[in-house]
C-alpha cells in the first residue's frame, strides 16, 4: 500500500487562500515548462519564412528545447536538494524567462536556437523543483493529493494545450508571441515564489559531479538518438552512433551510481516494483500522447483544411477533459486505488487510439476525431496522478528531487520515444500512401504503447489487493 509521503520540515497547516496562491505559482511553473514543448509547433510554417530556415534547420527549434531539457533534469533535480528546491525554482525561472524575451527578438536561426536552448536549461533548472516543493509546501493527505492532481492535470494537459495557444497567437498575434508570452507570465512568478512558497531545507552533500556529466551527455544523446530517428530512419548512421554514445555513457552512469555515496539518480528507488512499473507508465503514456499531437496536428490542417487558430482549439476536448479529470482523481484515489484507475485509464487511451486508426481521407470532426480525443483526455486524467503518487509515494525527504526529476525524464523521453518510434512507421507508409492513411497506420503502432500501459495498472491492481499498498486518507 502506498506509504505516506514524508514531511521534509514541520509544517503548520496554511490559510486556505496561502495554499491557493502557493499551488498556483507551482502548477503555473510546470504548466510554462511543458508547453514550451509544443507552443512553437504551429507557429513553424511562420518561424522557417521570416527566418529563413531549411527545414532540416527548422526542426531544431522544437529539438534544441527538447535535447537541452530532457538531457539536464537529472542534475536539475539534484541542483536543488543541494541549494535549495525554491532558490532553483527560481533561478531556472530567471533564466528561461530571459530566454524567451530573447528568443522573441531574435533575427536569425542560430540566434532563436540558442535561446531555445537557454530556455531548456531553464526549465530543467526549474520543472524537477516544482514537483518536489509540492512534499514540503503541502501536508499529506487530501491536500498532498488536490495538489498533486493539479500538478498532474498540467502536466498531462500541457502539450494540447500548448498547440491550442500557439494556434491562437500565430494567428491572432505573430509567431514571436509564443515567446514574448512567457515573460510576464514568468516576471510574475519570479515575484510571487518568494513570498507563496516555502523552502526545502538543503542536503549538505557534495554534487556527485561524474553523475552529472554522465547523466547529461548520455540522456542528451538518447534524446537526439530519438529525435533524429524521427527524420532520418533508424538505419541513419548519426542516429546509430548517438544510441551507442547513449548506451555506453548511460552504462557508466549507472555503474557510478552504484559506488557513489551522494549519489545523482539513488538507485534505492528502483528497488521497488512499483515504482519501476510507475516509471515505465510515465515514459509510455507521453509516448502515445505526443505521437497523436504531431498527426493530428498536420490531418487536420492538411487533411481536413483547418486553420491554425482551428487545430488548435480542435484538442480543446482532451485538454478539458485532463484538467476535469484532474480535480477529481485525488477524490477517487483513496476510494478505487491506483492500480484500477490506472487500469481504467489505459484502456480508454487504447480504446482512443483504436477509434482514430479508422481515421481516413473522408472522416469529419464530429465524431471521428471528436470523439477520441474525449476518450484520450479522460484516460490521460485517470492515468497521471496516480503514476507520479507511485513514484513520489513513499521516499525519503532526501530523495524526493531525484524522484521528481526522474519522473519528468521518463516523461520527456516517453514523448521523444514516441515520435521517434512513430514517425518512423508514418514516414514509411507515407511513401506509397495518403496523409490520412498513413496517420491511420502510426495510431495502429500507438496501440502498442497503451496496451503496455493497461499492463503496468494490472500489475499495480493486482499488489493492491495483495494489500501491500494503499493511498493514505
Amino acid at each position: 500500500m502506498l506509504q505516506r509521503l514524508p514531511l521534509e520540515i514541520p509544517l503548520q497547516r496554511e490559510e486556505p487562500r496561502t495554499g491557493r496562491l502557493t499551488l498556483l505559482v507551482i502548477a503555473t511553473c510546470q504548466l510554462m515548462m511543458v508547453l514550451d514543448a509544443t507552443v512553437v509547433n504551429i507557429a513553424l510554417p511562420k518561424i522557417q519564412i521570416a527566418l529563413h530556415f531549411s527545414a532540416t534547420g527548422l526542426s531544431w527549434v522544437f529539438n534544441a528545447y527538447t535535447l537541452a531539457f530532457g538531457g539536464l533534469l537529472l542534475t536539475g533535480s539534484r541542483l536543488g536538494d543541494l541549494f535549495g528546491r525554491r532558490r532553483m525554482l527560481i533561478g531556472g525561472l530567471v533564466l528561461f524567462t530571459t530566454a524567451s524575451l530573447l528568443g522573441g527578438f531574435a533575427q536569425d536561426g542560430v540566434w532563436l536556437i540558442v535561446t531555445r536552448v537557454a530556455q531548456g536549461v531553464g526549465a530543467a533548472l526549474a520543472s524537477p523543483s516544482a514537483l518536489a516543493l509540492i512534499a514540503s509546501n503541502f501536508p499529506e493527505g487530501n491536500e498532498r493529493r488536490r495538489a498533486l492532481g493539479v500538478f498532474s492535470g498540467v502536466s498531462a494537459a500541457g502539450g494540447s494545450l500548448g498547440l491550442i495557444l500557439g494556434g491562437a497567437l500565430t494567428e491572432w498575434v505573430s509567431w514571436r508571441s509564443v515567446l514574448f508570452v512567457n515573460v510576464p507570465i514568468g516576471a510574475a512568478l519570479i515575484l510571487l515564489a518568494p513570498r507563496t512558497v516555502r523552502e526545502s531545507p538543503r542536503n549538505p552533500v557534495k554534487l556527485d559531479i561524474r553523475g552529472a556529466l554522465t547523466a547529461t551527455l548520455g540522456s542528451t544523446a538518447l534524446v537526439y538518438a530519438l529525435v533524429r530517428a524521427g527524420s532520418n530512419g533508424w538505419g541513419n548512421q548519426l542516429t546509430i552512433g548517438a544510441l551507442v554514445v547513449a548506451v555506453v555513457v548511460l552504462a557508466a552512469f549507472v555503474r557510478s551510481q552504484l559506488h557513489t555515496e551522494n549519489a545523482l539518480m539513488p538507485l534505492r528507488l528502483l528497488a521497488d516494483a512499483r515504482r519501476v512499473a510507475a516509471f515505465g507508465g510515465m515514459l509510455l503514456v507521453p509516448a502515445t500522447m505526443f505521437g497523436m499531437f504531431f498527426f493530428i496536428a498536420q490531418y487536420l490542417q492538411e487533411v481536413s483544411h483547418l486553420s491554425a487558430i482551428e487545430t488548435g482549439v480542435a484538442f480543446l476536448p482532451t485538454t478539458t477533459s485532463v484538467f476535469i479529470w484532474s480535480r477529481i482523481i485525488p477524490r477517487l484515489l483513496p476510494r478505487i486505488g491506483i492500480g484500477r484507475l490506472l487500469t481504467m485509464g489505459a484502456v480508454l487511451i487504447t480504446a482512443a487510439m483504436t477509434w482514430l486508426s479508422f481515421l481516413n481521407g473522408h472522416s469529419s470532426y464530429f465524431p471521428s476525431v471528436f470523439g477520441p480525443f474525449l476518450l484520450l483526455g479522460t484516460g490521460v486524467g485517470l492515468s497521471f496522478m496516480p503514476l507520479t503518487a507511485t513514484i513520489l509515494g513513499g521516499v525519503d525527504s532526501q530523495d524526493v528531487g531525484a524522484a521528481s526529476g526522474m519522473l519528468q525524464v521518463m516523461q520527456q523521453l516517453g514523448g521523444t520515444l514516441g515520435l521517434g518510434v512513430l514517425v518512423s512507421i508514418y514516414g514509411a507508409s507515407r511513401a506509397s500512401h495518403s496523409l490520412a492513411h498513413s496517420v491511420a497506420v502510426s495510431f495502429r503502432a500507438s496501440i502498442v504503447f497503451a496496451l503496455a500501459v493497461v499492463g503496468i495498472g494490472v500489475f499495480l491492481w493486482v499488489r493492491e489487493r495483495r494489500g501491500r499498498r494503499a493511498f493514505p486518507a
